[in-house]
């Protein structure tokens, strides 16, 4: 499939080693890939892998939290080695059934234990790299203005409270829509 994709051009995600270390991972980075998902099980062979390929290591507390894992992707070693770290809820209805992405900032800093700004890049600029999105992701010029104007006093706080909404304004394509 992988071998077909890079025949049309396309870009290559994949969910890996979530319940056990299948190689998938270094598979994925050996075609490129944007990102590999889940990583619980991810190896030092597939850190490696991942990060030699530049490819984003997406994480997903959500998925975590829900199915009662307990073996943590491995942070550091990532860290470590320079591979970009993402956050994604995974929405899934069997498996990771989470709307908030304010939730999975939460989360990623108390289960993963990311620092709020590790978790911030993850869902920003991080993110949009997973998704092939390199227009987006940053404020600066050039990029596409897409925000959000958050009513907090530090963006630490984005990934300390959960259950609310502190969104103000949001902006997309540099045309505020509604909240």
């Amino acid at each position: 499939m992988f071998e077909a994709a890079r025949a049309l051009g396309l870009p290559v995600k994949l969910h890996a080693e979530q319940l056990s270390d299948q190689g998938g991972a270094a598979l994925a980075a050996a075609f490129g890939a944007l990102s590999c998902d889940h990583l619980e099980h991810l190896s030092a062979a597939g850190v490696q892998a991942m990060a030699g390929a530049g490819t984003v290591a997406v994480l997903l507390p959500g998925a975590y939290y829900f199915l009662r894992e307990t073996k943590l992707p491995p942070v550091q070693a990532l860290r470590d080695a320079g591979v970009p770290i993402a956050l994604a809820s995974d929405h899934n209805p069997g498996s990771s059934p989470g709307l908030s992405l304010l939730l999975m900032l939460n989360m990623g800093c108390t289960l993963f234990r990311l620092t709020p700004e590790e978790a911030l890049r993850g869902v920003t600029v991080n993110g949009a790299r997973a998704l092939g999105l390199r227009d987006r992701g940053r404020l600066q010029a050039g990029q596409r203005a897409d925000f959000v104007a958050w009513d907090l006093q530090h963006a630490n706080e984005l990934s300390y409270w959960f259950g609310g909404n502190p969104c103000r304004r949001r902006i997309v394509g540099g045309k505020e829509v509604m909240a």
